[in-house]
């Protein structure tokens, strides 16, 4: 599997003038792609594909203005860009409700504003230095990048992504797969939420289900919340953004994915110690689109970036040979787990609306039929697995039900060019 080390290259770093000449570059290159392509298809009816793009531009100074290796991976991005286009507009005409749009053609980067990304293989970087020093360095350019890597046969490219306080250093690397001791029979469900960001329940006898507190993603968001609003009123008519906004958006999203990261690593290492095998994960299509949880509420949910999540539980559970399944979870709140109501799936069509053994008395507690009370959070766990295995029950896991235990995470924020974390290619 292909994995990330990033690095934040913040505008005081001496590299950045460097960086920041050859993304301009490169900018100029995809638009000159980008104009050959849209004139093609647009008055032409016909698409240019890369060898021909390449042709048309490789005697351009746009084109000369960077390595020739790193020139030509821009022109297949470029490619890629537009097959992934024509794929999703196919897709669109079939069927338009599984969008929230019509597909746009790719469009120009602002002419004096604009960046574009720069890549690197293994071809563009230097071997021997970095066999030497273990630094990577990029052709054409005079830095060296740090890394956490020690083999290079590990290496798969280096990518430089604008970002709004400088630029996005992106190690890829190969990481190798390997199966933890796991036994096939227990499984694991998680529900993601906002005050408890995640409820994880398992089949195992004995499971003691485990509760990842959201509360500090809520504050970062709402300190953020009010900084920006607070900057966004200082700002002139007819402008939107500022070097501050940009800065506060950036910290905020570093914190986020460290607190993220700590979390679904914390999560993963619970599932290997305990043996099981399998992972089940509470998503429904279009829950951030269509939320109906209340204005405040809604604001909550939707800032936090529970799909980022749950792709770092599934990359990392991968990476142990844990399977992991997604369960559309609707209703799991308001059944009961301990009186086995039956889930039905969502109908927007049905008249009758689904009755339910017990109810929830108040935030963070479900009481069922029979008066039994059982956290809320770990009800709808419990209910996504059943949900998703019907069949996976057996008995000794009603009493561990009623008792969670949190998990701690404590957040570290990494310093500007520290490696901010790993995350899947892609």
């Amino acid at each position: 599997m292909q994995l990330v080390e990033q690095h934040l290259i913040r505008k005081g770093d001496p590299r950045y003038r460097l960086i920041d000449a050859a993304a301009f570059a490169s900018k100029n290159l995809y638009n000159q792609a980008m104009y050959q392509i849209r004139q093609a298809y647009l008055h032409e009816g016909k698409y240019l594909p890369y060898v021909e793009v390449f042709h048309r531009v490789k005697q351009m100074d746009c084109y000369k203005a960077l390595p020739a290796k790193v020139a030509n991976s821009l022109l297949i991005l470029v490619h890629k860009n537009w097959v992934s286009f024509f794929k999703a507009l196919e897709a669109y005409q079939l069927d338009p409700s599984t969008f929230v749009g019509r597909p746009r053609i790719p469009g120009y980067k602002d002419k004096e504003r604009g960046r574009n990304i720069l890549i690197y293989d293994t071809q563009a970087l230097g071997k021997r230095h970095f066999k030497k020093t273990g630094t990577l360095v990029p052709s054409g350019l005079a830095i060296e990048i740090e890394t956490c890597l020690t083999e290079w046969w590990h290496l798969d490219q280096v990518r430089i992504v604008p970002a709004p306080s400088g630029y996005l250093i992106e190690v890829v690397y190969e990481q190798p797969e390997e199966q933890a001791d796991v036994t096939q029979a227990w499984v694991a469900a998680l529900d993601p939420g906002v005050d408890t960001l995640a409820a994880l329940t398992s089949n195992k006898p004995g499971f003691q289900p485990l509760l990842v507190n959201g509360r500090p993603l809520k504050s970062e968001n709402q300190c953020y919340n009010k900084q920006r609003a607070h900057l966004q009123g200082l700002l002139p008519e007819n402008q939107y953004s500022s070097h501050r906004l940009s800065a506060i958006t950036t910290k905020r999203t570093r914190r986020v994915n460290a607190y993220l990261h700590t979390a679904s690593r914390r999560i993963i290492d619970v599932l290997v110690e305990e043996g099981i095998s399998t992972l089940v994960l509470g998503k429904n299509l279009l829950w951030k689109q269509e939320g109906t949880l209340g204005r405040k509420t809604n604001q909550q949910f939707v800032q936090i970036p529970h799909a980022r999540f749950l792709d770092m539980l599934t990359y990392k559970a991968h990476l142990i040979g844990i399977t992991v399944l997604f369960q559309e979870e609707s209703y799991t709140s308001k059944a009961s787990f301990l009186d086995r109501d039956p889930i039905p799936v969502y109908d927007p069509k049905r008249t009758e609306k689904p009755q339910f053994s017990g109810k929830r008395e108040y935030r963070g507690l479900y009481r069922a039929k029979d008066g039994r009370r059982i956290h809320a959070d770990v009800n709808g766990s419990y209910n996504i697995l059943r949900k998703a295995l019907p069949n996976s029950f057996g008995q000794g896991i009603v009493a561990p039900a009623v008792v969670a235990r949190a998990v701690e995470v404590v957040r570290k924020e990494g310093t500007g060019s520290s490696v901010n974390g790993n995350r899947p290619n892609g």
